[in-house]
């Protein structure tokens, strides 16, 4: 990445403060571009949702794997769940879709309930692990909450067999679906419920590749904190089957950390290891020099985070990214961006800076996929619960149990984070797929315009500017007349 001719930096920026120039191009087609990354953690696009538990659970690790991306499991999540969430995302298919099931005899409101954790609009209605029918949220509208799903499902039905849907191929698949004028399909197996298939979810698969491990199961993450028996909670995840490591706290660049890593590593020197935050390039050769492969980048800029405004510490991410990725990039690693991005434009930037992945929390918050359950606010609009990693409601989560309770009373007086907020489902786009498409249409269409075709190019060929807030207000939409 080069600044614009003529332009000098005088003070640290962020993603508002920059904009990419336009440079002579010979890619053709957004389709021609390989968002492909190269820091070992085996993603076909450079996005990973953060270890947050509002964002980062079963339904989320498996969308996201399966259309490129990784999640990260929190660190305070009990070692039992962590591996039954690591064998219940591995066990699932690439390709077809895990529905919502319910069976004939569970309640229309039992139905509604679940039918928001997923993205298909649709629960499929099993019988013996048959599916017999599907019902929809219009078919509920207007019935009694007790009325039991088999007596208004919809039985018209188009069933394929997996062993059809290999051998003739997803785009059969499709104009089979056309043809039916139907949205979505269901997959079995010797009759049994394997999953489903939606017309737009075939078209996804066509463009994404999922991140897969060696023996072609869907990979997944895991967090681990700097304190406690980090070399047994190491084993424990690594016995789970985890892929990548993140060994997390707010503040990265800390003796604590230099021996969980050491810790990590003694227990494991392949697994790929990433670890942070921080925000210099001191943070980034010590860690390095302590076991991490990528460190994560970032301190404050997160939409739960108050660090900031309660401590004054931080750094604009723009610049925190561009100095730490340059020291990594000198080493031999890499950086992850974690947080700050709003807008596909932000994760352009921040791997223009020369990250090799965007971690993503908040916006992730508001999709059907996010662990938490959706709420009306009384409007209409869906929202979910959203939390810092460091609020009052997430600290005492991680320490329940731990110390006495006057120990825990103590560390409750402290916060840097919100603990609670709406996160808002976007009606265009509600669930994470949706969103996953916006960013990667927008960064597919920066490479273009910088002449990359691949994620290593678009850092070596990426212009940048520095903008005023005026400039940056000039580039947003309007969507009615002024």
């Amino acid at each position: 990445m080069r600044l614009l001719a003529g332009q000098q930096p005088t003070t640290d920026l962020t993603y508002g403060d920059v904009f990419l120039v336009p440079s002579r191009s010979d890619v053709t087609s957004r389709f021609d571009v390989d968002l492909s990354t190269s820091d070992g953690t085996g993603t076909t696009v450079p996005v990973v949702v953060a270890n947050m538990t509002a964002i980062a659970g079963r339904r989320m690790a498996e969308t996201v794997a399966r259309r490129g991306g990784l999640t990260i499991i929190p660190q305070d999540i009990p070692g039992d769940v962590v591996a039954d969430v690591v064998a219940g995302v591995k066990s699932k298919d690439p390709v077809v879709e895990t529905p919502v099931t319910v069976g004939t005899h569970d309640t229309v409101s039992t139905t509604l309930t679940l039918l928001g954790k997923r993205a298909h609009g649709a629960a499929v209605v099993v019988d013996g692990g048959r599916p017999v029918g599907v019902v929809t949220e219009a078919e509920c509208a207007g019935t009694d909450r007790f009325t039991q799903v088999e007596r208004i499902m919809s039985t018209d039905l188009v069933v394929l067999e997996a062993a059809q849907v290999e051998a003739e191929g997803l785009p059969a698949t499709f104009e089979r679906l056309h043809a039916a004028k139907a949205d979505l399909a269901v997959v079995v197996r010797s009759g049994a419920l394997v999953g489903v298939l939606t017309r737009k979810g075939i078209v996804r698969s066509s463009i994404y590749s999922p991140t897969l491990d060696g023996a072609g199961r869907l990979r997944i993450g895991a967090a681990v904190g700097i304190n406690g028996d980090v070399a047994a909670k190491t084993r424990e995840l690594l016995g789970a089957g985890v892929d990548v490591l993140v060994v997390d706290t707010a503040h990265g660049h800390q003796t604590k950390m230099l021996q969980a890593l050491d810790a990590v590593r003694s227990v494991s020197p392949d697994v790929p290891v990433v670890a942070g935050n921080v925000v210099t390039a001191d943070g980034v050769r010590d860690l390095v020099a302590a076991g991490a492969d990528i460190l994560k980048v970032g301190v404050g800029p997160g939409a739960m985070c108050t660090t900031r405004m309660m401590t004054a510490v931080g750094r604009p991410q723009f610049s925190a990214v561009l100095e730490c990725s340059e020291a990594a990039r000198s080493l031999g690693k890499h950086v992850w961006a974690d947080g700050g991005v709003r807008h596909p434009r932000d994760v352009a930037l921040a791997l223009a800076a020369g990250a090799s992945q965007v971690m993503i929390g908040s916006w992730f918050a508001g999709t059907y996929e996010s662990p938490g359950d959706l709420h009306d606010d009384g409007t209409g609009r869906l929202y979910k619960d959203s939390f810092g990693m460091a609020s009052a409601r997430a600290v005492a989560a991680r320490t329940a149990g731990a110390g006495t309770a006057f120990d825990r009373a103590r560390k409750a007086l402290y916060e840097e984070g919100i603990s609670s907020g709406k996160m808002y489902l976007d009606p265009a786009r509600p669930g994470v797929e949706d969103l996953l498409d916006e960013i990667t249409s927008g960064l597919r269409s920066a490479c273009t315009y910088a002449g990359a075709r691949t994620l290593g190019e678009f850092a070596d060929r990426a212009v940048v500017g520095i903008q005023s807030a005026a400039g940056y207000a000039e580039g947003m939409p309007v969507p009615t007349s002024w």
